[in-house]
């Protein structure tokens, strides 16, 4: 094991050292997260939490195949009986957690998602019991919430397809992150071009209402022209989403042992066709929601959208989920490591039912991270942080909380008013450009000590 490495942006007025730093998708950071030695009961943490409009999460920890610049919580391949121990598993969570929000009158979810890892990894007619899970122990309404599931091209099968657009799926991902085959062999993901679309074109014929395509940028030997040939073969199938991700080399990944070359070039390439990338969206009737995601200016609305799990009523399943209540995030054993992660899965699918209702890992909320929260997920939005709802529910203004920050931000060009009385806050283009080194360096101080003292495993 080695010690983690947080992010450690300049807080002297200068710019961060980079503007690749992290990418915020939840804080405080899974890496923040320590053994909780009084393992609350569910039953406890969920008593007074709203339950209205609960978002579900069922994360499945399998892959074909591990990308190099993957460091999620996923294993390759499953042996023999794992993925039906798997949701054995899954159900008997499922039946404690849903006992312990209590009375089904008052629960209600108002979306859900199944992450991963690759859910299509299962079979259909494990997907179809995935779905019986979601709907008959936890009483989410597949067919009435938005419902997003991730897929690969070489899982994205008719029979499979056929299973989730009948359970009510309105959203399908699709990680291709290249049209180009020798990107994706730099990048270590084994695939071809004819296969991708192939996989696109069974998705269409499913007519899931809403396509999302995942692309990356920054892979060695990538350059700007087949960047934009990346771009436009995505832009053939009318993806009524495109998420454009920079690549980042992270430890104990198969990039982590090489060396993309010198820092500083590196992030001006990335930064370069970031800008390219989003240009050419929003010159072909895209609108952009955050740094990575856009949408199609005529694509059905979807709820909820990036940083969703950021919400607080967050109930995640599975070995891998983060469950969100306003005073405690919390989840199971994280680990990137494949040996690490299979014995966190064989655990998972060995533990009884009691043992699954209560929490294990995680993280106390107070008042400050909760507004820390509710600053990060809002900034790193193109709609910005209106500062009426932030007093709404902290009492407070933005700049009361975060006035040096605020202002740090505007002197560098990246928010579009320092004023007080400004409606809203939001970040300038080129502040937006720069989300992955804004959000690490809003942090709070205890949280970025606890990521560098986690140890990597």
């Amino acid at each position: 094991m080695t010690t983690a490495t947080s992010p450690h942006p300049r807080t002297d007025g200068t710019h961060p050292a980079s503007p690749y730093q992290s990418y915020v998708y939840a804080y405080p950071h899974k890496t923040a997260y320590r053994k909780l030695p009084d393992r609350p009961p569910l039953r406890t943490l969920w008593a007074t939490e709203p339950k209205d409009a609960l978002s579900l999460y069922l994360h499945i920890p399998f892959c074909e195949v591990r990308c190099g610049f993957c460091n999620l919580f996923t294993r390759i391949g499953a042996p023999d009986g794992l993925t039906g121990a798997y949701l054995d598993a899954l159900d008997r969570q499922a039946t404690a957690v849903r006992e312990a929000l209590g009375e089904r009158d008052g629960v209600r979810f108002a979306t859900a998602a199944f992450g991963g890892g690759t859910p299509t990894f299962l079979t259909a007619a494990e997907l179809e019991r995935l779905c019986d899970i979601a709907e008959h122990r936890m009483g989410a309404d597949l067919r009435a919430a938005p419902l997003s599931v991730e897929a690969s091209p070489a899982t994205a099968t008719a029979d499979r397809l056929e299973v989730l657009a009948a359970r009510g799926t309105t959203r399908l991902s699709l990680g291709v992150q290249s049209f180009d085959d020798t990107e994706a062999r730099a990048a270590v993901r084994p695939q071809r071009r004819a296969d991708v679309e192939a996989a696109l074109s069974r998705i269409r014929d499913a007519r899931i209402p809403v396509l999302n395509i995942d692309l990356i940028y920054g892979i060695e030997g990538q350059t700007g022209r087949t960047w934009l040939r990346s771009l436009d073969a995505a832009l053939a199938w009318h993806p009524e989403e495109l998420y454009l991700y920079p690549l980042y080399i992270r430890p104990l990944t198969g990039l982590g042992r090489r060396t993309q070359g010198a820092e500083p070039a590196w992030d001006e390439q990335r930064l370069r066709l970031y800008r390219l990338g989003r240009d050419h969206l929003l010159a072909r009737g895209y609108t952009q929601q955050s740094m990575r995601m856009f949408r199609r200016a005529d694509a059905p609305p979807q709820g909820a959208d990036d940083y969703a799990c950021q919400t607080d009523g967050m109930i995640g399943l599975g070995c891998g989920a983060r469950s969100y209540t306003a005073g405690l995030h919390y989840s199971f054993d994280y680990a990137v490591g494949m040996h690490e992660i299979r014995g966190i899965i064989d655990d998972y699918v060995s533990r009884p039912a009691a043992d699954l209702a209560r929490a294990e890992y995680g993280r106390p909320i107070d008042a400050d991270e909760a507004r820390r929260r509710h600053l990060i997920q809002s900034l790193l939005q193109v709609d910005g942080l209106h500062p009426a709802d932030y007093r709404a529910r902290f009492g407070t203004t933005p700049h009361d909380d975060f006035g040096t920050e605020l202002s740090r931000l505007a002197d560098r060009g990246w928010l579009t008013d320092d004023d007080p009385r400004t409606p809203v806050l939001r970040l300038t283009p080129e502040g937006l450009a720069h989300s992955d080194a804004i959000g690490p360096e809003l942090f709070s101080p205890a949280v970025r000590a606890a990521m560098a003292a986690y140890e990597r495993k």
